[in-house]
């Protein structure tokens, strides 16, 4: 599938992969919670001023998230998320046309994001969390990412067990993606995400990352999420850091990696290194293709 169809707009996938620009609106995310709060308030001209810089450096997508879902976080309330996403979402859209996508598994904070002109709907529970999740993206033809998770995040890290696990993520994906489907969504809106870090080992990581072509053979467009993910520090050999940041080479290494195999979607912190990273790699791939 070379098109992404979202709520009024389409996102071409034809011509290499695209990125979608983190923007966290909360306090305690893994990387870089707290980034954009003053004086342990949100600053919302902060959050659309760095936003508006990501797509300045290359961002096709703004995917913004109010709630932390890290292993080990703590849900917060319906109307606290909606607090925080809102003010940034409404202003985001009138000052950009460029696609803004909602972190969220409650049907209510989507329908007010959308209200206000968010285009996707980025759902960690694969829209089982919420039963209000279908009927909001029949009725709305949002764009929607559905992505695969064992567990909870409080616990989901704990002790995460498959006996095949990209076999199992495959079979997961297809099963919403159907149930989605047969509820009335067109396929041309529905993205998958393998979850990288949900509920895995970083043994589980690298094989989602291995498997990525059994995972095309489901037709839709993948969106991988690996950006500075702790999982990196196994395959770089280097401890555990404080600053996550420290992450990038290795997150620039495997995004070539999936790239190589088609991936058309990446979550990143880092628009600017990815961008560049990606341009080089497909200018040298072209001009080394056989005559």
């Amino acid at each position: 599938m070379t098109r992404w169809q979202l709520r009024t707009q389409s996102i071409d996938l034809a011509h290499g992969p695209i990125l979608m620009g983190i923007v966290n609106l909360t306090p305690d995310s893994f990387s870089d919670g707290g980034k954009l709060y003053r004086n342990r308030q949100l600053d919302v001209n902060a959050a659309v001023d760095y936003a508006l810089q990501l797509v300045e450096e290359g961002a096709a997508i703004l995917d913004l998230g109010a709630e932390s879902t890290r292993p080990g976080s703590q849900p917060i309330g319906e109307s606290e998320e909606l607090l925080r996403l809102l003010p940034v979402v409404a202003t985001l859209c009138e000052q950009t046309t460029v696609p803004v996508s909602v972190d969220t598994y409650r049907a209510a904070v989507a329908r007010e994001c959308l209200t206000a002109g968010a285009e996707i709907v980025n759902d960690i529970s694969a829209a089982t969390f919420d039963d209000g999740m279908f009927p909001l993206l029949c009725e709305t033809e949002a764009g929607v990412c559905l992505m695969h998770k064992q567990g909870m995040p409080q616990t989901m890290q704990a002790d995460p067990h498959y006996d095949d696990v990209v076999a199992e993520v495959a079979a997961y994906l297809a099963k919403r993606r159907n149930a989605l489907v047969s509820a009335g969504v067109s396929p041309e809106r529905i993205t998958l995400d393998p979850g990288i870090g949900f509920g895995k080992t970083a043994a589980h990581n690298v094989r989602l990352l291995q498997g990525a072509t059994t995972l095309h053979a489901l037709g839709q467009p993948l969106l991988y999420g690996i950006s500075r993910k702790r999982f990196l520090d196994t395959l770089t050999g280097i401890e555990h850091s404080a600053n996550p940041e420290h992450r990038l080479p290795a997150t620039l290494a495997v995004t070539l990696f999936l790239a190589s195999r088609g991936v058309q979607i990446f979550r990143v912190h880092e628009v600017a290194a990815m961008k560049q990273a990606l341009s080089v790699y497909f200018t040298l791939r072209e001009k080394h293709k056989p005559e």
